[in-house]
């Protein structure tokens, strides 16, 4: 059995390369020009900020007090791994719709970006990007977070949305229609 590769498929890995590599940039830029735990910047006051913070945990920094080995199993390999895994589905599935396909090079890219930064920043991941919650939830800031972390919840949001979208237009196909 051939292994070919259809063009649709690959397209929107070219999304995944965008997402790495506006990712890696920034945080280059932000790691070059902005000391750790400072401000660079603000926007509209102090709504935005753009600082320098690194995450050695995972979303909100859960997990940062794990031994650095367990980290390392739980926050670096474990989701290479998933990666990989979605990866090989990616390019078996036929059934993805387009946005699908966009959706989930949007989530690869996003996490291989965190990846690069598991596998080669000592200091962790590097986040800067800073917004005022205004104290929804309790929060004053929501946590810090990166262009990675923007592609993965976005298109992961969009993936679920055309999941529930496409059940939905399938069930309503297979209901009896009333005369």
């Amino acid at each position: 059995m051939a292994f070919t590769i259809d063009r649709k498929k690959l397209l929107p890995c070219l999304l995944a390369a965008l997402v790495i590599a506006a990712d890696q940039i920034t945080k280059a830029l932000v790691v070059r020009y902005i000391p750790p735990f400072s401000i660079g910047a603000q926007f509209f006051g102090d709504f935005l900020r753009i600082v320098h913070v690194s995450n050695t945990g995972v979303a909100f920094s859960m997990g940062d007090s794990m031994p650095a080995a367990l980290r390392r199993l739980f926050f670096a390999v474990v989701p290479l791994a998933v990666i990989i895994l979605v990866i090989v589905v990616y390019f078996r599935n036929n059934t993805f719709t387009a946005l699908q396909r966009w959706a989930v090079c949007g989530i690869i890219g996003g996490g291989i970006g965190n990846l690069i930064d598991r596998f080669f920043r000592s200091a962790g991941v590097v986040d800067f990007i800073d917004v005022k919650f205004f104290g929804i939830f309790g929060l004053n800031r929501w946590p810090t977070f990166n262009v990675a972390d923007s592609a993965v919840v976005v298109c992961g949001i969009l993936l679920a949305a055309s999941f529930l979208l496409s059940v939905r237009t399938e069930a309503a196909r297979n209901s009896p229609t009333e005369s």
